[in-house]
């Protein structure tokens, strides 16, 4: 599961791997009150999309589709991320004010749909017993 989370908010029991998902580090935190476990600056936006961003709401479906860009060029960054996910807990922290339109939550639905999507084209697992099977162990029949 990948959540995300305000990286000044206090740490919470189901975070899991806290990861902070950031370029800059959140001004004024220190690092025992951060309480994350990485800090993977190459898998946050550019500085120049960040920058042309700069947090303007009417600017949001731009920057989706230039952050899933530089994500898709850059697998390196984020496939750690997804790993960490199938394992377990993964709370993406960031540092702005806006819950609903940052880098986290980009990267959160991103991160969700490689994760459907890997899901999906694995082949179904056989649930059926092979008792009785040629070439089957038969336990106990000597």
């Amino acid at each position: 599961m990948i959540q995300v989370r305000r990286a000044y908010e206090q740490p919470a029991r189901g975070d899991g791997r806290r990861i902070l998902v950031e370029r800059l580090w959140p001004r004024g935190m220190r690092k025992e009150a951060l309480a994350a476990d990485a800090w993977l600056k190459d898998v946050a936006p550019s500085t120049e999309l960040r920058k042309w961003f700069g947090h303007r709401v009417e600017r949001w479906p731009g920057f989706r589709e230039r952050y899933q860009a530089e994500l898709d060029a850059n697998p390196a960054a984020w496939v750690p991320l997804l790993a960490e996910a199938q394992k377990g807990t993964v709370t993406l922290l960031y540092s702005a004010h806006d819950t609903a339109h940052n880098g986290a939550v980009v990267l959160r639905d991103y991160l969700t749909a490689h994760a459907s999507r890997a899901q999906a084209a694995r082949p179904a697992r056989r649930t059926s017993s092979r008792k009785g099977q040629p070439g089957a162990s038969r336990r106990g029949t000597r």
